[in-house]
């Protein structure tokens, strides 16, 4: 059965824009469709910077009607709207100001894929936010649907009067000119690890198929309302349980520290949830888990994500010899992952000494 792709390049013109979003469209569209789709053959619908929010949304509905599998690929910026603060993919013609009437919802997207089958649609996002969504989306996931595979980033805002490049899908669109589309999460390291220390800050997203577990739905429910002392209560009564029945290396006790470190990041506690990835990836190299395995790779990976958002020099400088001792052993796929602890555990002694002494 044909597969069906959606590419939708979309960032405001003029000086709201963060990231040159349709500069990926040549890259992308050099991969074969059937490549770009992972079936056969594959029908290709491109959107570079559309003007409507209605105009996607037809083309998103048509693509979330076809049979047989679908990829979207989306690049371009998130904003919210001033009213009720909800996300929206910004548009061409999308201003802070105007958000609500000219940029895309993302409730859209999740809406229209929500009544596919589970296991035949793949979201590939490279996003970029401005400041004030950036903190909301620190705290709230970014909700795609629990039907569909998640996989990319979303970047913090760039520095002032710079355009972004969307750098993890040009690594994408690169792997895939080779002809071959490997397994979603192993396209998604190797794009990560061309992306290297550029994409510390960022916020990586990677949601394999809706019959997994990531969190469940009381916690998402708690997470998206704002109760996120309640999600953590619940997620640590499980937990105990898991250790109590099945032990604590047990794949159950571990799938609960996991999702008690992404609860944490969701409620804007990066010390806390850095904390508890290096607790999960240690576990599993004491489990007798590989350097390699991608379970252990993934957890410090996350830990080294949260660290590089943790503002306090002296909580930063507490946690980073505990990285660095694991990323001697686990280097992971990033080039420099290593170097990149050690550098700023440099730039951060002289701050603390600073406030040692001041103290």
């Amino acid at each position: 059965m044909p597969g069906t792709v959606l590419l939708i390049a979309a960032s405001p013109a003029g000086r709201g824009c963060l990231v040159d979003a349709a500069s990926v469209l040549p890259v992308l569209a050099a991969v074969p469709p059937a490549v770009l789709a992972g079936a056969d053959t594959a029908n290709v619908v491109e959107l570079a910077d559309p003007l409507e929010p209605q105009a996607v949304l037809t083309r998103l509905r048509a693509a979330a009607a076809a049979p047989g599998p679908l990829t979207v690929f989306v690049t371009g910026q998130l904003q919210l709207d001033r009213r009720q603060r909800q996300v929206h993919l910004a548009l061409a013609r999308t201003t802070p100001s105007t958000a609500r009437y000219t940029a895309l919802p993302w409730s859209w997207v999740r809406e229209e894929l929500r009544l596919r089958a589970p296991g035949t649609t793949a979201l590939l996002l490279d996003l970029h936010a401005d400041a004030e969504t950036w903190e909301h989306l620190r705290g709230t996931p970014l909700d795609s649907g629990r039907t569909s595979a998640v996989y990319g980033r979303i970047a913090p805002p760039p520095g002032r009067r710079t355009v972004a490049a969307p750098s993890y899908m040009k690594a994408v669109a690169t792997i895939l000119r080779s002809g071959r589309r490997p397994p979603l999460a192993q396209l998604h390291q190797q794009a990560l690890a061309r992306v290297g220390s550029e994409g510390y800050a960022d916020l990586v997203l990677g949601v394999p198929e809706a019959s997994a577990p990531d969190p469940h739905p009381a916690l998402a429910e708690a997470v998206q309302s704002g109760r996120h002392a309640d999600a953590e209560a619940l997620a640590a009564r499980h937990e105990l349980d898991a250790v109590r029945t099945y032990g604590p290396g047990s794949a159950q006790a571990l799938h609960w520290a996991e999702v008690r470190a992404d609860l944490a990041m969701f409620a804007g506690d990066a010390v806390r949830s850095c904390r508890g990835w290096l607790s999960v990836a240690s576990a599993r190299l004491a489990a007798g888990q590989s350097a390699a395995d991608p379970e252990v790779e993934s957890a410090v990976d996350r830990a080294h994500h949260q660290w590089g958002l943790v503002t306090d020099p002296a909580r930063a400088r507490e946690l980073g010899p505990a990285l660095a001792e694991l990323r001697t052993r686990v280097p992971g796929r990033r080039e420099g992952a290593l170097d990149h602890v050690r550098r700023r555990l440099d730039t951060l002694a002289p701050s603390v000494l600073s406030s040692d002494r001041g103290a």
